[in-house]
């Protein structure tokens, strides 16, 4: 069975910093692709960035990208199967409950642009971690 487990959250005040991780276990290979979403309390989940298995590839929600442009950054180690979401200058509004994703790469639509923007959505991802709390005091 393919699970994905997130963690790494916590509370920090403004300007701090987290690092979440997602490990990804049951995929017998390593071509998947990753996706990280937040929900806000009241909103809907919303994608941040998505993490392209075929070819190593990162889009940011273009929505979202200049909001968090030098302050969210993924990485990921194939071998230890694990994908990191650094986030930096974190501020009050980046407070939710923060979501990793995964899918086969044959099947992904990680990096599609509507109108030339990037957009994510859950609905392409058949594999979900519990998600990790993040809370950004003021």
């Amino acid at each position: 069975d393919v699970q994905l487990q997130a963690s790494g959250g916590g509370l920090v005040q403004a300007g701090g910093s987290l690092k979440l991780s997602c490990s990804i276990s049951g995929f017998t290979s390593d071509d998947y692709s990753i996706g990280w979403f937040r929900q806000a309390p009241g909103k809907e989940r919303e994608g941040i960035v998505c993490f392209r298995g075929t070819d190593g590839s990162t889009y940011y929600t273009t929505v979202l990208e200049r909001s968090m442009r030098g302050r969210f950054l993924v990485s990921r180690d194939i071998h230890k199967k694990m994908v990191w979401l650094q986030m930096n200058s974190l501020k009050p509004e980046d407070t939710a409950v923060y979501y990793c994703a995964a899918e086969p790469s044959r099947l992904s639509r990680c990096g599609t642009r509507v109108s030339g923007n990037f957009i994510q959505s859950s609905t392409w991802y058949d594999y979900w971690g519990q998600g990790t709390q993040v809370t950004v005091s003021s």
